[in-house]
């Protein structure tokens, strides 16, 4: 089983994704992909087994995961302040995998529901379904 774990800006949210995958389903391939080098260095140090950077990656990556997490925006075309191309958006919408989306609320997109959670809440929640789409395979 192989998750993919899509950041960008500092990969903040990729690094607390990554640490609690590998927590709690220690059994589980991580790839890490950032859109920068400080996301893609981040999500290494929080213990992801591979990780690479750019586009390219996103695309080839995709194609490969049993599950691809990381902030809504990475299915949203020039998102997180224009790192997301639409390449790397399509490449992820149009996977196979199972996408488990944290919901943040920044660069004008507004996902309504979620504005009382914190992003760690949002990590634990993520989490938890990753594991429940890993148990059921």
């Amino acid at each position: 089983m192989t998750v993919l774990v899509i950041d960008g800006q500092g990969g903040g949210l990729g690094k607390q994704l990554v640490a609690a995958i590998k927590a709690t389903c220690p059994q589980v391939q991580v790839i890490a992909v950032g859109t920068n080098s400080i996301a893609t260095s981040m999500m290494l140090k929080a213990g992801a087994d591979q990780a690479a950077t750019g586009e390219n990656s996103v695309v080839v990556c995709s194609k490969k995961a049993d599950i691809i997490t990381g902030p809504i925006g990475i299915v949203i075309a020039d998102a997180l302040l224009g790192e997301i191309s639409p390449i790397m958006a399509v490449a992820v919408g149009q996977s196979p995998a199972k996408r488990v989306l944290v919901p943040v609320n920044h660069c004008s997109n507004f996902i309504a529901g979620v504005e009382g959670n914190s992003i760690g809440k949002l990590v634990q929640v993520a989490v938890e379904q990753i594991q429940k789409l890993i148990q059921s395979n």
